[in-house]
């Protein structure tokens, strides 16, 4: 579930830019989001010790994007302390992004490898069934059975080897 801060952030932005600048925000937000996950940046933006000007004057520090705008609306960010959000803020404007264009990206989990044919007809039944474009990548899990999970549209759908084994050994077992 999103945060609702975050989309209201991402409402903003959709409103304040066109698809070229968005891009480019997009890209520079999933290089500041991926800064969030270092345990120094964030103690950085979190500290107490650090005053807000100089928690600004960092954050604009790794902006590579010379739009006024943007540039205004990470100093927003900033003073009201909500850089933490900035993870958020990236996968919901992916999401926007993803349902704008009506294109969404899943992955295909199994144990086993499986071929590119394969992965083509999952996408193009999943593509038929929510009217939509669909993009499957492949994942080696440790799962006996195979697990297709398209989180933009909060599906999950798995096969088990053992569920259904469990489920035959039961039916064989009622017709005993």
């Amino acid at each position: 579930m999103s945060n609702p801060i975050a989309s209201r952030y991402v409402k903003a932005l959709l409103k304040s830019f066109d698809d070229v600048e968005l891009k480019k925000i997009f890209l520079t937000l999933e290089e500041l989001s991926s800064a969030c996950k270092l345990n120094k940046f964030t103690n950085i933006i979190n500290s107490p010790d650090i005053d807000s000007e100089k928690r600004e004057k960092f954050i604009l520090s790794l902006n590579e994007n010379d739009n006024k705008k943007f540039v205004n609306f990470l100093k927003l960010l900033s003073q009201n302390n909500r850089l933490e959000l900035i993870p958020e803020i990236c996968d919901e404007l992916k999401y926007q992004e993803a349902v704008k264009s009506n294109q969404f990206s899943g992955v295909v989990m199994c144990d086993f490898d499986i071929s590119e044919q394969k992965i083509k007809t999952l996408e193009k039944s999943f593509s038929k069934k929510f009217n939509s474009t669909i993009k499957l990548h492949k994942s080696t899990l440790e799962y006996p059975g195979v697990k297709v999970k398209i989180d933009d549209l909060g599906l999950e759908v798995s096969f088990s080897l053992e569920r259904l084994k469990a489920k035959m050994s039961e039916y064989i077992l009622k017709a005993i």
